[in-house]
């Protein structure tokens, strides 16, 4: 078992790693461009190629998309009591209670844990999640609800193209298949060797508050998803994927909304940095939870 849960998690530490140690050296990397280019391309080939490829039917997908969007709205609520009791601000804090690292994190473990049929249910809760964020969450970020945005994330479109595909069981061209194959591979390399440049270069702020907030996002992500799988009868990959993706910790797009808006960036910050060095401790012993 322990071969088998370090054979998990080690590739995604290490890659983490590669990226913080990059950063702490001084080596140029530049964010910004690689978070566009994994963002319009990477992601995008990685989910049409996942969905298309994988042996799994519609109905799962569903069910895992109904789940992902019950665990979300579940969580929202619970946090949004925390933060009105506590006295925290809810533009700053909600979102990075809510929404976890489904993407950098979330999506090469389930394919290291569960293989591609884990890698197509971590992709449909990824991108529910993603759809949620970029409404629910800028509208709580910034305090104004603006749908449109969702359709600057390119995702959306390779869901509903490989939806397509698979439905109508229409087979994908072989030149295109294999090109959207190999642009798909560079996608999770990149996001966990940025990950880490991410940790090296935020700064934790407001020590006692972030470390409340990162607990607090980790533990509520496990409990809600657990009783929600029980609740649903959920088994196997489909159990796995929901509760490793939900008790994942703060995203950094968190910190990038909290910044462009001005809520509280440094606390938010420190509350990615926390919840992430958090999880690099936790996270052997929910993958040994889960398999």
């Amino acid at each position: 078992m322990f071969e088998t849960l370090f054979s998990i998690v080690a590739p995604v530490l290490i890659s983490a790693a590669i990226g913080y140690g990059w950063a702490y050296m001084g080596r140029p990397y530049n964010t910004e461009m690689v978070t566009h280019l994994v963002t319009a391309i990477g992601v995008p080939c990685l989910v049409f190629t996942t969905l298309v490829h994988a042996a799994i039917d519609l109905d799962a997908l569903a069910r895992m998309a109904g789940a992902t969007f019950a665990a979300i709205s579940v969580m929202g609520v619970i946090g949004y009591a925390i933060l009105r009791f506590w006295g925290q601000s809810v533009r700053a804090f909600l979102p990075a209670l809510v929404f976890p690292n489904t993407g950098n994190m979330g999506l090469p473990l389930a394919l290291l844990a569960f293989g591609e049929e884990g890698m197509a249910l971590a992709v449909a809760y990824f991108t529910v999640c993603i759809i949620l964020q970029f409404t629910v969450g800028v509208a709580v970020s910034s305090g104004v609800t603006s749908p449109m945005a969702l359709m600057r994330v390119p995702a959306i479109y390779a869901v509903i193209l490989a939806l397509l595909f698979k439905a109508t069981a229409t087979e994908v061209p072989l030149w295109a298949g294999n090109t959207i194959e190999l642009l798909s591979g560079f996608t999770i390399p990149l996001m966990l060797i940025t990950l880490g440049i991410s940790l090296q270069q935020l700064k934790i702020s407001a020590l006692g508050k972030s470390l409340i907030m990162a607990m607090i996002r980790l533990l509520m992500g496990f409990a809600v998803s657990l009783a929600l799988a029980d609740m649903l009868g959920f088994e196997g990959a489909m159990k796995g994927v929901l509760i490793v993706q939900s008790s994942l910790p703060v995203a950094v797009f968190n910190y990038l909304f909290a910044a462009r808006y001005n809520t509280d960036p440094e606390a938010v910050a420190g509350t990615v940095v926390l919840s992430t060095l958090m999880s690099f401790a936790t996270l052997p012993f929910l993958m040994w939870f889960v398999l």
